[in-house]
């Protein structure tokens, strides 16, 4: 590239060629009536979309001094911004709509090099050409289309004494913005044209056909799309479409890294009886993905079993920050591909199975089953047919050729043995068993069938409390919990609940396809504090009734918050009382207080105590020393 003083002295040698007068006061073509409305017209997208950075560009400077000028991609001028007086000089040199500022016609300016060699350049005094620009300072950058095509300038011009560096950057910036947006309508318009060629067919295959841009808009949605997601109306359009399928950002990542056809099995909602395929395609524009077609398909029952793994869920679908979920799910993906069995511990309605799935999906496992076994939920006179499968003709009734069972269908894939708590115990032996040979025999068979599974089981119960007293076998406890994973109630990730109010606002109100409620600040505040007692679960279910009821809450969850309320309430006023008993009542008195308690309850931990304080180990051991607390006497009162 050439360097500046050699590049304008090249431009004055085109000029000088193409005849320019250096004394002119003009350019030599200045368009007027209906030629000039032709040129305004033709380039009506560029100016309109360009006026809003044209202004932003204007109040960075003191317009008194400046004036903006955008050009087409020859040079001629479409648009003027600046205040009168600086206006009404640089009309004196024919500085207006109709003018062209190519080096033909007006010799070197900063505009005219812009286009002729393509470049950001700022002009001053005498690197002009013609003598009556000389008094000037003007910086242009030129304007592409997504071919990378220049399709116009923009240009500041001032005054030679107002020369500054940061005229330039100004000038960079708002072609940058100019070439964003016109990138974004026009990937829009791409996408639209995508949908309305295909739009005969979309309407008539046997999918659901979404059209999305990189940001998860949707741009458009055929007909049994909106059937598939239950959607009775098309108001689907611009709509996000990671309260659809979340984490969406991940799959616009990987097509365009490694531009794959990607399919997925997801579960469009956690109420869905039913499950779905949805596979994505990049949409190109000059070798850049610029959009996806997603393409969704309700399989059929008998189809369910040969066709989908089971797991729809993914690591990406589990919302939080907090270090508490932040770190059972770097662990997770840790062990993901061990063999060895995983025992997931938590309270009802953590996600326990959520978080199997997406271990399984991490893992090398992930295109082969997933197969869920509820162990309370099944009777128990078939339970070991379920989990063991039988042969033709062992029971009066049963399948004509038998039947395999869940052990055996998760055989490759991964075995999920949730409230393994609730198993009878008869069973616990004959699981053990299988666990340890790894093999089985079918009811009523004689053939013994290899596996090869990886076990997950999740309970919300205290198994070694079970063992103890006898409902549940010491030795599957041990074979079941080689890797223990501890989930964390909702109540411990607090950092957590307003993001998945959030989530649960937008995907509620998308489902049951109302407006997100805005929530008063009082009732915000009850469930920010909620304890949560049936965690993400109860959370879900509680906004589900908010939406439903725009913003309100029915009396039966009011009432859960009332009794809320009046432990907190009850709580507050024992300390009160507690505190009344004391003259001295300062804030020293109220840490210390706050801290002997925090201890108590943390069972004299001093990490989780710190955490719960929101202060540092150092600085809550400072305080222990300010306040002379031994931690050993922390629950003297």
């Amino acid at each position: 590239m050439l360097n500046k003083n050699l590049l304008i002295e090249e431009s004055h040698k085109r000029s000088e060629v193409y005849g320019v007068n250096k004394d002119i006061n003009h350019s030599k073509i200045i368009l007027t009536g209906n030629e000039l409305k032709k040129i305004l017209e033709a380039n009506k997208e560029l100016i309109e979309i360009s006026k809003p950075y044209i202004d932003m560009v204007a109040e960075s400077v003191d317009d008194k001094d400046f004036i903006i000028i955008l050009t087409d991609k020859n040079g001629c001028i479409l648009y003027i911004r600046g205040a009168k007086e600086i206006r009404y000089e640089l009309e004196k040199l024919n500085l207006k709509p109709g003018a062209y500022m190519d080096e033909k016609n007006i010799g070197t300016n900063a505009m005219s090099v812009a286009i002729s060699d393509d470049r950001c350049i700022q002009i001053t005094a005498k690197e002009h050409y013609i003598s009556i620009f000389q008094s000037l300072t003007c910086s242009a950058a030129p304007i592409h289309n997504s071919k990378g095509e220049i399709i116009g300038t923009l240009n500041l011009t001032g005054k030679s004494n107002m020369k500054h560096p940061h005229t330039l950057g100004l000038v960079i910036f708002g072609v940058k913005a100019i070439e964003n947006e016109l990138l974004r309508i026009n990937t829009k318009n791409i996408l639209n044209q995508t949908y309305n060629y295909m739009k005969t067919v979309i309407e008539n295959v046997d999918k659901g056909i979404i059209i999305v841009d990189t940001s998860g808009k949707i741009i458009n949605i055929n007909e049994l799309a909106l059937k598939i997601l239950d959607k009775k109306n098309n108001n689907l359009i611009n709509e996000d479409i990671n309260y659809i399928i979340p984490n969406f950002k991940s799959i616009i990542d990987r097509i365009s890294n490694n531009n794959e056809r990607l399919r997925r099995e997801i579960k469009l909602s956690h109420d869905s009886s039913y499950k779905t395929e949805v596979i994505f395609k990049g949409i190109k524009h000059n070798d850049k993905v610029i959009g996806v077609v997603v393409t969704l398909a309700k399989i059929k029952e008998n189809e369910v079993e040969s066709s989908f793994t089971g797991a729809f869920f993914t690591f990406n679908d589990i919302i939080g920050k907090s270090d508490a979920i932040k770190n059972v799910i770097t662990n997770c993906k840790i062990i993901a591909n061990s063999p060895s069995t995983i025992l997931i511990q938590g309270e009802s309605g953590t996600g326990k199975e959520v978080l199997a799935q997406a271990i399984h999906n991490y893992s090398i496992r992930k295109n082969n089953k997933f197969v869920a076994i509820n162990c309370g939920a099944i009777p128990s006179n078939i339970i070991e047919s379920e989990l063991f499968g039988y042969e033709d003709g062992t029971f009066t009734g049963g399948k004509k050729g038998g039947k395999i069972g869940k052990i055996e269908l998760s055989n490759g894939g991964t075995l999920f043995l949730d409230e393994i708590g609730e198993m009878p115990l008869d069973m616990q032996v004959k699981l053990l068993r299988v666990l340890q040979e790894g093999r089985l025999t079918r009811l009523g068979g004689s053939k013994e069938i290899p596996l090869d599974m990886r076990v997950i089981a999740a309970t919300n119960k205290n198994l070694k409390k079970e063992v103890r007293e006898g409902r549940f076998r010491e030795d599957l406890f041990y074979r079941l919990c080689v890797i223990p994973i501890k989930l964390p109630p909702l109540r411990e990730r607090s950092g957590d609940i307003a993001l998945l109010i959030e989530y649960f606002l937008r995907a509620k109100s998308l489902k049951l396809e109302k407006e997100i409620p805005k929530l008063e600040e009082e009732l915000l505040e009850k469930l920010l504090n909620c304890n949560w007692q049936g965690n993400i679960r109860q959370l879900e279910n509680c906004i589900e009734n908010i939406v439903n009821l725009n913003g309100e809450l029915s009396p039966d969850f009011l009432d859960e918050f009332e009794d809320i309320d009046k432990e907190i309430k009850n709580k507050n006023n024992s300390i009160v009382a507690k505190y009344q008993k004391h003259r001295n009542l300062n804030l020293d008195f109220i840490e210390r207080e706050a801290i002997i308690n925090a201890i108590n309850y943390n069972k004299y931990n001093i990490s989780r105590t710190a955490k719960d304080l929101g202060v540092s180990r150092n600085t809550l051991y400072l305080k222990l020393k300010k306040y002379n607390i031994s931690i050993e006497k922390a629950n003297v009162q």
